[in-house]
C-alpha cells in the first residue's frame, strides 16, 4: 500500500493534520499524552536496565543496572500517578534546555570569522530561544499548553506540506530515481 512515495506522503500528511487538529482542539489531552509517552519510555528503559542487569556476569554492573531500572520504574509510576506535576517538570526541562541552547547560540555569534549576517542571525536566534526558555520556566503551566499548541501548529503545517507534495507528486506522475550505482553502469565497449 505504501510502496509509492506519493501515497506515503499523503498518508503521513493526513496523520499529521489529524494529530495537529487534536492537539489544537485539546491541548490538555496532548500534554497528558506526552506525560504518558514519558511514562511508557521510563517503563521500557526500566525493562532494558533489568535485562542488562541479569545479562551481566559480575555483581557490580548488576546492582548498578538494577538501581537504574528501579529509578526508571519510579519515574514512570510517578508520571502516571501525578501527571500534572510531571508535565510541569517536563516543561521546565524544555525551558532549561532552551535557555542553555540560546546561550550557546548567542555565544557562537562571537566566534572568530563569522560574517556580520551570520552573527546577527545567531544573536537574534539565541535571544529568541533564551526568551522562549525564560517564558517556559516563568510560567510552566501556561508553557505546557503552549508547547501542545505549538506541536499542533507544527503538525498542521508539516502535514499540509506533505499532503501537497504527495498530491503534486501523484498528479505529475513523477518518481524519484534511485541514486546512480556503479553496478548499473553499462560498458560502451
Amino acid at each position: 500500500m505504501f510502496n509509492s512515495l506519493s501515497t506515503s506522503l499523503i498518508a503521513r500528511g493526513i496523520l499529521a493534520v489529524v494529530i495537529g487538529i487534536i492537539a489544537l482542539a485539546w491541548p490538555s489531552v496532548t500534554v497528558l499524552a506526552l506525560v504518558i509517552l514519558f511514562a511508557v519510555y521510563a517503563f521500557i528503559a526500566a525493562g532494558l536496565q533489568a535485562a542488562r542487569a541479569f545479562g551481566s556476569r559480575t555483581a557490580g554492573p548488576v546492582i548498578g543496572h538494577l538501581l537504574l531500572g528501579l529509578a526508571d520504574l519510579a519515574a514512570g509510576v510517578i508520571a502516571l500517578a501525578w501527571p500534572g506535576p510531571t508535565a510541569l517538570v517536563l516543561v521546565l526541562i524544555v525551558g532549561t534546555w532552551a535557555i542553555i541552547a540560546g546561550l550557546v547560540e548567542f555565544s557562537a555569534a562571537f566566534a572568530s570569522g563569522e560574517p556580520a549576517g551570520t552573527r546577527a542571525m545567531l544573536i537574534l536566534g539565541g535571544l529568541a530561544t533564551i526568551a522562549f526558555g525564560v517564558v517556559l520556566c516563568a510560567r510552566p503551566g501556561l508553557g505546557a499548553v503552549t508547547l501542545a499548541l505549538l506541536f499542533g501548529l507544527f503538525n498542521l503545517i508539516a502535514g499540509s506540506w506533505m499532503l501537497a507534495q504527495g498530491t503534486e507528486l501523484r498528479r505529475t506522475g513523477k518518481t524519484l530515481q534511485p541514486a546512480h550505482s556503479p553496478h548499473q553502469e553499462k560498458n560502451p565497449a
